[in-house]
């Protein structure tokens, strides 16, 4: 699915992109131009960048 239809940027490239340590929206936007013309696309992108997160997350165990 194409998330920005400006830079045709598709899901798949924002999930490698989050994958390979692009943590916050301003990397994914210096990384792959995401969100830097008419910013239809910032909603959705930052709603896969934190279900990504959220996915990678290591939670630790308090005793």
């Amino acid at each position: 699915m194409y998330v920005c239809l400006c830079k045709g940027i598709t899901e798949r490239q924002l999930k490698a992109a989050i994958a390979e340590g692009n943590a916050d929206f301003m990397d994914l936007k210096r990384e792959l131009g995401a969100g830097s013309q008419c910013g239809k696309c910032i909603p959705v992108a930052l709603a896969i960048l934190a279900e990504e997160t959220a996915k990678n997350a290591v939670f630790y165990e308090v005793a």
